[in-house]
């Protein structure tokens, strides 16, 4: 049912999307449909990442869920990026990380155990991404805040730059030990989900899913272009900052797609796939996508450099410890999700009133 409700909207409101904005409908009304439009076609791309991946064993299903569930948050970062937003580009990837690891993570946790009274997944990859969390939001991501405070912009964005091509280079070397040199570690964890994949079916055949993934992240990249246009006068109207706006707003828009699939997973007790698609996610987002985009960003009137304001870090870790804390131990139940959940809140309301 919902399936179909979110099909319906996608499709609706595409061309709703394109009459609004030829008719320059109020920009509040069109935050909301724009909105609206995106999360439908995020649940639609969730679904053909979810077909392409059911006989691929729970890493590979996460990383295609994670990869294209960020997709759409890049495109708007990228338009964002376009219009000189760079506060609203790093407080949404800021957003992106804490949403991942408090809301997302919490929500698969709470709801999975309200169902199962205990859930396990792998200690051996909560451990290697307990590492690699360490490194990219308190190492990659305080280092330049402190190092950068007494320099001059273009040395800031000189090490932004060479902090970037790490980011990128160290994720990519992430990928290559999990999927190719430790391989076979990986794939003795998925042997007893053998039989079960064989079992599943897809939604969608292979071609079909492809050509859905194609059109709708075009629809996406249209409808997010429109979307950041209408940022300057839904923060006025409503008192929100650009920190709120990134933060919460675009962060959950953004990764719409992600949150859904990792709490339907876990309600399916698929805690392996949840888990990868929470911290897969985000380390997809710190190690790649934001390095990516302040390399992108030099090619725009506006550079961003690789430094975020003391709120935002201090959150972030916060986040990273908190979410290492309640699951190095590769266990899961519905107290750690409400704990998680509680922080995202408190963290909410801090840059509500920022």
């Amino acid at each position: 049912m919902m399936n179909k409700l979110f099909t319906a909207l996608g499709i609706v409101g595409v061309p709703i999307s394109v009459i609004g904005s030829i008719l320059q409908w109020s920009a509040v009304i069109m935050f909301i449909v724009y909105c609206v439009t995106i999360v439908a076609l995020a649940s639609i791309i969730g679904r053909a990442t979810e077909s392409l991946a059911i006989v691929m064993g729970p890493r590979i299903g996460g990383l295609l869920n994670a990869t294209f569930g960020n997709a759409v948050e890049l495109i708007i970062s990228i338009f964002a990026l376009k219009a000189g937003l760079i506060s609203i580009v790093l407080a949404s990837l800021t957003g992106s990380v804490l949403g991942n690891l408090l809301l997302v993570a919490g929500l698969s946790f709470f709801v999975g155990g309200l169902k199962y009274k205990r859930q396990s997944f792998d200690v051996h990859e909560a451990r290697h991404n307990a590492g690699l969390l360490i490194f990219a939001v308190i190492v990659a991501f305080v280092i330049p805040e402190v190092f950068t405070h007494t320099m001059n912009d273009r040395d800031t964005m000189t090490i932004s730059i060479g902090i970037s091509i790490i980011l990128i280079l160290l994720y990519l070397a992430a990928l290559l030990f999990k999927f190719v040199t430790h391989r076979g570690i990986y794939q003795d964890q998925d042997k007893p989900n053998e039989k079960k994949k064989k079992e599943e079916k897809p939604e969608w055949g292979k071609i079909k899913a492809i050509v859905v993934l194609f059109i709708a992240t075009i629809a996406v990249a249209y409808v997010s272009e429109h979307l950041v246009g209408t940022f300057e006068v839904v923060g006025e109207t409503f008192g929100w900052s650009e920190l709120f706006i990134g933060v919460i707003i675009v962060a959950i828009v953004g990764n719409a797609a992600e949150h859904a699939s990792a709490v339907i997973m876990a309600y399916k007790n698929k805690m392996d796939v949840a888990v990868e698609i929470a911290v897969g996610s985000t380390l997809q987002v710190a190690m790649f996508v934001l390095p990516i985009l302040v390399l992108l960003s030099l090619i725009f009137p506006t550079s961003m450099p690789l430094v975020f304001t003391w709120p935002e870090l201090i959150s972030m870790v916060t986040g990273v410890l908190l979410m290492i804390m309640l699951s190095n131990d590769g266990d899961s139940n519905w107290f750690d999700g409400a704990v998680l959940l509680a922080a995202y809140v408190i963290m909410g309301i801090g840059f509500y009133f920022i």
